[in-house]
């Protein structure tokens, strides 16, 4: 097995014109300490424990050490942010090292919180240890559900100082992904008008990412509509999830249809349609029920800064398959999540899913918590009832629900255990709630104590997973997690 240092590299983004990026070597990180190190994501990159977990790790992690392969550089890029376009913002706290051939695909390897690059706009380009906790446990979680997301390595802390609302520890994570090309990276060269290197983008992507787009008729349609349809079953994943963003401007919104960048994001507890998980959206822009439509409103703002290598009438015609796309894709999951995939043409169970969602915001329940209850229930009333009956203000508000849902079971084929056990694989029982991830940060923060956050990642690493010995990771949350704040600063 390779070490650190001896990786196998190509550095594409590297090699375009340094428009696309400055050269910036990251601010070493003083006395740094090792919070948690990802062995699953460094499997990624055809490393092992024994050559992974290290004196290498800690250097590359907060920057002290570099191997000879990286090339660190931030990228430029500009986006739309809360509506209002941004000409220039860029890579302001993360650097780009290079680019890691894995046993299964290339890996860009970037540290998130490295220090200040020629785009951090006055801010001091750092990260703290507390939000950095939340990204590094929220994109493994997310990659637990299987739904497409960037990737965290490792996390380094330090005793320097960072000024948010108090004084709080540095920490880097080290992120991956096949690329870290977002929406406003087009914005940026089409904003100053500079056509050639837009095309010489949408080229890059194109060969780096998705070649087979090269043989087709019009290439760059092509590639619109595969962001189009990436960012479609995104949406579907997270809505069918409850996973709430919380600040989807368009230089958060990834070309690859990766979840990026994890700031003021959260997990719906008790389900609400209107659940504006960031306290800095004050306008509810980015609220659970509006990201769908943010999501085609992000994709909007690409087609247009993309019509000079298209043809107008043909990018709307794209645009307008967004809609249908992201109904098929989130009908068919919610369809699996009731226990009904291909019993009859999701259409068909549309009402029935509008209506389980409306029970749920009007008796307040627990969403997850629900649909894995609901797993375990049986075409006869059982035991498993009372335990649903349990999450509603009104059981008989969930009696006369199941009787529906009974009738519309009939229809399904197959064993009841068999049904269940499809259902148990698409219905978590674990994600990252707030408090979770709020006492690994209390631990970590006062006592140094980092292992809640790998008792974390290693439960959220099997969200279907029955996992007895930690159950009571899925209980309903606390009183006082109502009182978590997460905002554009966490």
């Amino acid at each position: 097995m390779p070490s650190l240092s001896q990786l196998t590299h190509q550095n594409r983004f590297a090699r375009l014109p340094e428009s696309f990026f400055a050269w910036q070597a990251p601010d070493p990180l003083p006395a740094p300490w090792l919070v948690s190190a990802n062995l699953a994501a460094a499997r990624l990159l055809g490393l092992d424990e024994a050559t992974f977990i290290g004196p290498e790790l800690l250097n590359l992690a907060s920057g002290n050490q570099l191997p000879d392969w990286c090339q660190p550089l931030a990228s430029a890029y500009a986006g739309h942010q809360f509506g209002v376009f941004v000409p220039q913002l860029g890579d302001g706290r993360a650097l780009l090292l290079g680019e890691v051939l894995g046993p299964e695909g290339q890996w860009e390897v970037q540290l998130k919180g490295a220090g200040m690059t020629p785009f951090s706009r006055h801010a001091d380009g750092r990260a703290v240890l507390r939000s950095s906790i939340r990204e590094y446990l929220c994109s493994e979680a997310m990659h637990g559900l299987g739904i497409p997301t960037t990737r965290a390595l490792a996390l380094v802390g330090s005793d320097l100082p960072v000024y948010r609302e108090r004084a709080e520890p540095a920490a880097v994570v080290v992120r991956l992904a096949p690329s870290f090309v977002r929406f406003g990276h087009f914005e940026w060269y089409y904003a100053r008008q500079q056509h050639d290197l837009l095309r010489q983008l949408a080229d890059y992507v194109i060969d780096h990412d998705w070649p087979d787009l090269r043989d087709t008729p019009t290439p760059y349609l092509a590639l619109l509509q595969r962001v189009i349809q990436r960012t479609a079953e995104l949406m579907a994943a997270w809505q069918s999830v409850g996973f709430c963003h919380g600040v989807m401007n368009s230089d958060n919104m990834s070309i690859l249809g990766l979840t990026l960048d994890y700031g003021p994001f959260g997990f719906l507890d008790r389900y609400d349609a209107g659940h504006i998980c960031n306290h800095s959206d004050h306008g509810g822009r980015y609220a659970f029920d509006q990201q769908p439509g943010v999501a085609l409103w992000n994709l909007q703002i690409l087609a247009s800064v993309m019509l000079p290598l298209l043809d107008r009438d043909a990018a709307i015609a794209a645009l307008e398959d967004y809609a249908p796309q992201f109904e098929a894709a989130w009908l068919q999951r919610m369809q699996a999540k009731l226990g009904l995939a291909g019993s009859q043409p999701v259409e068909q169970d549309a009402p029935l899913i509008e209506a389980t969602l409306q029970l749920l915001q009007q008796q307040q329940v627990d969403y997850t918590r629900f649909w894995r209850q609901l797993s375990h229930v049986g075409r006869q009333a059982g035991t498993a009832d009372l335990n649903l009956r349990a999450l509603f203000q009104d059981p008989a508000a969930c009696d006369a629900w199941l009787h529906g849902y009974r009738q519309r079971l009939a229809l399904v084929s197959g064993l009841d255990s068999e049904r269940q056990a499809a259902m148990c694989a698409v219905n978590p029982k674990y994600i990252l709630r707030n408090h979770l991830a709020e006492q690994a940060i209390r631990r970590a923060e006062d006592d140094r104590d980092f292992s809640e956050v790998n008792r974390l990642l290693g439960l959220l690493a099997k969200p279907f997973e029955e996992q007895p010995e930690l159950a009571h990771y899925a209980e309903a949350p606390p009183d006082w997690a109502a009182q978590i704040c997460v905002s554009c600063s966490s």
